[in-house]
Parts: structure tokens; C-alpha cells; sequence
């Protein structure tokens, strides 16, 4: 009688954890192999679409599972396989079809690692992979577009920026001098900082002013909002038809200004204490900035650009991390001769910046060195104070007209300000 073998289920739970990766796998093929397809010149021949991705990912997928169940040589044999593939890719697109560039097979291969990931359990480094890969395939224009409008001077500087980074910042000392100074957060501070300058620096660098006055004020009130109002202020001048959209413009940078110095004392103070006891006043002035503009009439459009010095470069760097520091010595020793007073003192720092001004009080309240409250108030008043300052930026390099509009918004403005920060300095106080 012949014996027949009957296959075993046994071991279920093993293939149910392969088909969970076998299909993540694939729809991170399919995602990426789609936006190949989608992007193929009608005109040309696809090498590898959806398809091909979609089989590079299960295969690096089921190449790491053998692996792990049988012998890790298998997947060294096919990482060899797909490098070998890609290579062929890359003669085959750049010698036989005369289509210059690489993306293609790279792109081929990092979806063959994704799927090594998914069989290691990476499963969130899998999916945030794919999804930036397929957002840089997506985006060549705008990248390409955007990489061509930067200076040499401003790729530079970001390289120099990174390169400090990166090497002073793991070196910095985990210290504290005078009760306040600690190297290694000044360092982190101005990271934190200048990244979210940078970024819309880079976003109004892109857009020039063809998409209006009003937008690139507001965002170069998040790079640096007294050189901003100096600049668009300066336009007036030669544009006397704009006088209202560039007025709009300086409302709107200092309004960049105060929501921009509300996120420094989030990434100051992450457990958003000082945050708390700045939201409201500050929301209020914002509240009555946007009222002001939404009085005021349509935006322009000019071929002038807005020159600012980028973020990264190394002298802004320095600047901000000397004034935070100073400011914070001068701070701690106010406070200890002259108690709060001393502290709100030097929220007339605020006339250079209030977002130092906004740093170095929140550190000394996460320091224990002054009071939430007191850190709170001093960043409030240095945001009012640096609103009266653009009212003689204007002066200096606006017109008549434009300075007479802003003075009577920025005076309105301060009355409210200041009426509320004392209003408010009182219920902290109860508290």
C-alpha cells in the first residue's frame, strides 16, 4: 500500500507573517512602479514600470525571508543580481536608447532594498522610503527649477552650516557656566532656528514676488523681519501704485514675527509652559494684524526680488548664538539685582531681535533662573517693541505715504499690545 505524504499547516503563523510582508511589499512596488509609468514619454519605451517595481520589491522582500529562514548568503547573492540589473538598466537607457540619467535604475534598486526592510520588520523606514521616493520621482521639474535659482553663495553657506553642525555639535560639551550658558543648547537652539528661517527663505527665494508683495512679507518675517520690512519698504519708492499691497506686506511680516517667536519658545521650552502664557496676547495682536488686512485692498505683483542674506550662512549663525548668549547672561544678572524688572529690561533686545530676546527668557525659565510667567511677559513686550521698530525702518526707507500708514496701524497696534500685556501681566500674576 503506498504511503501518501499529506502537507502539514502547522506552521501557519510563519505564513501569515509572509503574506503581511508579501503584500506590504507589493503595494510599495505598485506606488513607486505607477509614478514611473505615469512620468514615461509617450514617445519612448519603458524599461521598467509597474511591473518591474513591484517584482523588485517582493524579491528583495522574499530574497531577506530566505535569508533569515536558511542561509544569508541568499540575499548577498541577490543584491549582487540587482546591482548587476541596474547596471544593465543604465547602459540600456543611457548607450542604447540615448536617454541620459540614472534615477530610473536607482530608483529600481532602493525599491529592491525596501523590500529587504519589510523582511527585517522595518516596516515604518519601508513605507517613509517609499514615499519620499516616489515624491522626488514625482517632483524633477520643481526640484530642477528650484535647484537652478540658488547662488553659489547659498549652497555654500548651507554646506558650511551642516558641516559645523555635524562636527561641533556631537563635540559640545554638556555644561552650564554662569547658571545659563550651555553650549551644546545654544548649538541646538540655533539649529532649530535658523532650519525653519531657512525653509522659508528658500519657499520666498522659489516664489520671488511674482505671487505677491503680501506673501513673500510674510514670509521673510520668518527669516528676518526687520531687513524684510527695510526691503519692501525701499520698493515703494520706485512703485508708488503699490504702496497699498506693500503696506499689506509689512503687516503681514510682523505678523510672521510674532507666530514665528511663539514656535521659539515651543522649541526653547517643549513642554509648552511659556508657549501657554504667550498664546493669548500675542494671538489677539496677530487677530487685529489680519483685521487690518483684510480691510486693506488686493495684492501686487512685482519683477523686483526681496535680498536676504540666507539663514545658514555662518555670520547670522553666530550673530543669533552671541546675542543669545549675551542676552541670557545679561538676563540672569538683571534678574538677580533687580529681580522681573531687571528681566523685562531686556526685552528692549527686541529693537535688534525679539526672537533672541524669545530664546534666551524661555532658557532661563526652563533653567529655573527666572518664572514661566516672567519669561512669557518679556517675550510678549519684546515682540511689541520690535513692531515699533519697523515703524522706523519705514521711516528710514519708505516714502511719505507708506509711513503715515503704517504709523497710525503700528500706534493702534502698540496701545493694543500694551494694554493687553498688562491686562495679562495682572491674571498671571493672580495665578
Amino acid at each position: 500500500m503506498i504511503d501518501l505524504a499529506v502537507p502539514s499547516f502547522g506552521n501557519m503563523d510563519i505564513n501569515f507573517d509572509f503574506f503581511q510582508k508579501l503584500a506590504l511589499a507589493t503595494l510599495i512596488g505598485i506606488l513607486i512602479g505607477i509614478e514611473r509609468e505615469h512620468r514615461r514619454p509617450e514617445s519612448m519605451e519603458l524599461i521598467a514600470g509597474v511591473r518591474s517595481f513591484t517584482i523588485a520589491s517582493i524579491a528583495g522582500m522574499i530574497a531577506a525571508f530566505l535569508a533569515l529562514k536558511i542561509d544569508p548568503g541568499i540575499l548577498l547573492i541577490s543584491l549582487a543580481f540587482f546591482g548587476i540589473i541596474s547596471a544593465v538598466y543604465i547602459y540600456i537607457k543611457n548607450v542604447t536608447l540615448r536617454a541620459p540619467g540614472i534615477t530610473g535604475p536607482i530608483a529600481l534598486y532602493c525599491t529592491f532594498l525596501l523590500g529587504v526592510l519589510i523582511s527585517y520588520e522595518f516596516y515604518l523606514p519601508a513605507i517613509v522610503g517609499s514615499v519620499i521616493i516616489t515624491l522626488l520621482l514625482a517632483q524633477k521639474r520643481p526640484l530642477h527649477s528650484f535647484a537652478t535659482t540658488l547662488t553659489d553663495d547659498e549652497i555654500l553657506s548651507a554646506v558650511r552650516f551642516l558641516a559645523v553642525v555635524f562636527i561641533l555639535y556631537p563635540i559640545t560639551p554638556v555644561a552650564s557656566y554662569f547658571g545659563v550658558i550651555d553650549p551644546r543648547t545654544i548649538l541646538l537652539i540655533v539649529i532649530f532656528v535658523a532650519t525653519i528661517s531657512f525653509i522659508s527663505f528658500l519657499i520666498m527665494k522659489q516664489m520671488g514676488t511674482k505671487r505677491g508683495i503680501s506673501l513673500s512679507g510674510m514670509l521673510g518675517g520668518l527669516v528676518n523681519s526687520e531687513a524684510t520690512t527695510a526691503a519692501i519698504s525701499s520698493m515703494a519708492k520706485k512703485r508708488s501704485d503699490l504702496i497699498e499691497p506693500i503696506f499689506v506686506g509689512i503687516i503681514l511680516c510682523n505678523v510672521s514675527m510674532l507666530l514665528r517667536n511663539l514656535v521659539i519658545s515651543m522649541i526653547v521650552d517643549p513642554s509648552g509652559k511659556v508657549f501657554s502664557l504667550m498664546a493669548i496676547p500675542q494671538i489677539i495682536m496677530v487677530i487685529y494684524s489680519v483685521a487690518v488686512v483684510m480691510r486693506s485692498k488686493n495684492d501686487g505683483h512685482v519683477h523686483e526680488s526681496i535680498q536676504l542674506q540666507s539663514p545658514f550662512a555662518l555670520y547670522p549663525s553666530i550673530k543669533f548664538a552671541l546675542g543669545f548668549t549675551g542676552l541670557s547672561v545679561i538676563a540672569r544678572f538683571a534678574n538677580l539685582w533687580a529681580g522681573a524688572a531687571g528681566v523685562y529690561a531686556t526685552a528692549l533686545g527686541g529693537f535688534i531681535s525679539s526672537a533672541v530676546v524669545t530664546a534666551s527668557v524661555t532658557a532661563l525659565a526652563v533653567s529655573g533662573n527666572v518664572s514661566f510667567g516672567t519669561a512669557a511677559l518679556t517675550a510678549v513686550l519684546a515682540s511689541i517693541i520690535s513692531t515699533g521698530n519697523k515703524m522706523l525702518l519705514v521711516k528710514w526707507s519708505g516714502p511719505t505715504i507708506l509711513v503715515s500708514m503704517v504709523n497710525k496701524t503700528f500706534t493702534q497696534f502698540l496701545i493694543l499690545g500694551t494694554s493687553i500685556l498688562i491686562a495679562w501681566g495682572f491674571i498671571i500674576t493672580l495665578w
